[in-house]
């Protein structure tokens, strides 16, 4: 076997046992040349520059003979071995990547474009992927082991990250590592076809009108990417209050204040929910409250929050339809330690929220908008969603793309109400017939 097999590109480490021998044969020597008292002193820019120094003179000292390439490939590797991540360093590194899934030492897989794909990469073993976890989860103060098997966190360069091993998984230590790309504003994404720009107006308009908006979808479906535009549609002169399990939001504005749950330690104290931070942010003064995702008790308190004078609250809610996303509140509000009434959480829904955005990933990795719907009941009155905007998908052509275009519908009366007296204009695809407020208004002058 020649020498560049065995040292092998990023796209291969850790395909081959024989790799990754020679791999932990050259950081067994750089630790024994290196001052860890020293190591731990210094920067991480600087630790890893003192290391790749250090292995380049033990490689020309003891060999083998490399061309360019294979040393900086062979340096590269051990470090990240014995600094980083291993063989999880590259796909860190590689922004088109949004999800990293390692099911056990070896199948890994990763998504890009909404799409999933195996890497041919495995580990050495199952010790030196428990140790890779275990580097990760230091870094949060967290520890995994078989008293501990699930470890949910976020990294301090903002990834997050789960980790669940034996005996609860059966194949093996499982480790998802989610990358959060860059915000993206409205218009941007209407680049992506994720909306088009009579979508961008409308919503612009809701969102500064201060109705209450929930944005629904499956996992992966931009749930997060959109609430993160939407967010950055609030007015600079408002206080937001940002409220997640882990911090992936990305507001621009001045006065804002991102508040994140924290799970107990590990003597099972400590713990902040989402819920106890919802309740303390009633307590701070806030024009905006934003909730990365309701999904227990907590929906009863944001609902009651969007109902008491705090409108123009946003919050995400996994669902699969802007129907189940109705019965998914009122179940989750169901689960508050507070007894509610199902007949009084129906009422409690139907004040609180004005908009559903419905978001649905699509075989080809597209994520788009597909419904944007308006609550247009009050009170007891069963629950009366207007579709305003609609996508159309046609059939998934030979190449796996999906197709379609947007479709539009007039906007409730009440809903273009809020709008004229909030100065928003309305977009021409979602007309009216003329608004008595607006008519009046005209009259009067």
């Amino acid at each position: 076997m020649s020498l560049r097999s065995r040292i092998n590109t990023p796209e291969e480490h850790g395909s081959r046992g024989e790799d990754g021998h020679l791999v932990a044969s050259y950081r067994a020597k750089l630790l024994e040349e290196i001052d860890l008292a020293e190591m731990s002193s210094l920067a991480a820019a600087e630790r890893r520059a003192r290391l790749e120094r250090v292995l380049g003179h033990i490689i020309s000292r003891e060999g083998p003979v490399l061309s360019t390439v294979e040393r900086s490939q062979l340096i590269r590797r051990v470090v990240d071995e014995a600094l980083g991540l291993g063989i999880l360093e590259p796909l860190l590194e590689d922004a088109s990547i949004t999800e990293i899934m390692v099911n056990g030492p070896d199948a890994i897989f990763v998504e890009r474009g909404g799409r999933v794909e195996q890497l041919p990469l495995r580990f050495p073993s199952h010790d030196q992927l428990m140790q890779t976890i275990e580097r990760i989860v230091s870094t949060v103060n967290r520890r995994v082991d078989e008293s501990n098997p699930m470890v949910d966190a976020r990294l301090p360069s903002g990834e997050r990250v789960n980790v669940i091993i034996p005996p609860l998984s059966l194949t093996g230590a499982t480790l998802t590592i989610r990358r959060f790309p860059r915000s993206f504003t409205l218009h941007e994404m209407t680049g992506l076809g994720s909306l088009d720009e009579p979508m961008v107006y409308l919503l612009a308009g809701l969102v500064q009108a201060k109705f209450n908006v929930i944005v629904s979808g499956a996992t992966g479906t931009g749930k997060t990417t959109l609430l993160n535009a939407l967010s950055g549609l609030i007015p600079e002169t408002e206080r937001i209050i940002t409220i997640e399990d882990s911090a992936e939001l990305q507001l621009q504005q001045s006065h804002v204040i991102r508040l994140e749950s924290r799970p107990p330690n590990v003597e099972g104290k400590g713990q902040v929910t989402i819920r106890d931070l919802v309740r303390n942010s009633l307590r701070m003064r806030p024009d905006r409250i934003v909730v990365g995702e309701v999904r227990g008790g907590e929906s009863l308190d944001m609902l009651q929050a969007m109902s008491t004078g705090h409108d123009g609250s946003l919050a995400t809610v996994h669902a699969n339809s802007a129907e189940d996303a109705l019965m998914r509140l009122k179940t989750l509000a169901s689960m508050s330690d507070v007894t509610v009434p199902f007949e009084a959480l129906h009422d409690q829904i139907n004040s609180a929220v004005d908009v559903l955005i419905q978001l649905t990933r699509f075989p080809d990795g597209a994520r788009r908008i597909t419904e944007i719907a308006i609550l247009d009941s009050h009170g007891a009155e069963p629950y009366r969603l207007v579709t305003v905007a609609r996508f159309n998908a046609q059939p998934m052509t030979p190449d796996g793309r999906v197709h379609g275009a947007f479709a539009y519908f007039p906007l409730p009366r009440r809903t273009a109400d809020r709008l004229y007296m909030a100065s928003q204009p309305i977009p021409q695809a979602f007309g009216v017939a003329q608004s008595p407020l607006e008519l009046a208004t005209r009259e009067a002058r």
